[in-house]
């Protein structure tokens, strides 16, 4: 019955920073970031969007794939959900630090 509101809860929640973080730097993107040199090789910004959307879910969805077959908030589940809220917290810190610092070292 209620396995698929986790099933939701865990798929959108890498989207809420997602969102914040295009939220915060959204004035950044065509008064900065637009008119930095890239390579010729360089995808379009319309594709950004859509793969972080692709990328989130796909997350998303496997963070709900462990907590579930690890029997939830168990300590089996601490080590491989821990190490995954921490990825997700430097993902979503990322842009407001790049696209607010205009600091390009920050990609390496």
């Amino acid at each position: 019955g209620r396995m698929w509101a986790y099933t939701v809860g865990f798929t959108v929640l890498p989207h809420v920073g997602g969102f914040l973080g295009w939220f915060l730097t959204r004035k950044e993107i065509p008064a900065w970031y637009e008119k930095l040199k890239k390579p010729s090789w360089f995808p379009s910004c319309k594709v950004f969007p859509v793969a972080w959307t692709m990328l989130y879910t796909g997350m998303g969805y496997a963070s709900y794939l462990v907590w579930n077959d690890l029997g939830g908030c168990g300590s089996k589940a601490l080590v491989p959900m821990g190490l995954y809220g921490a990825q997700l917290a430097l993902n979503w810190a990322w842009p407001p630090l790049f696209f607010g610092a205009h600091n390009l070292n920050l990609v390496m």
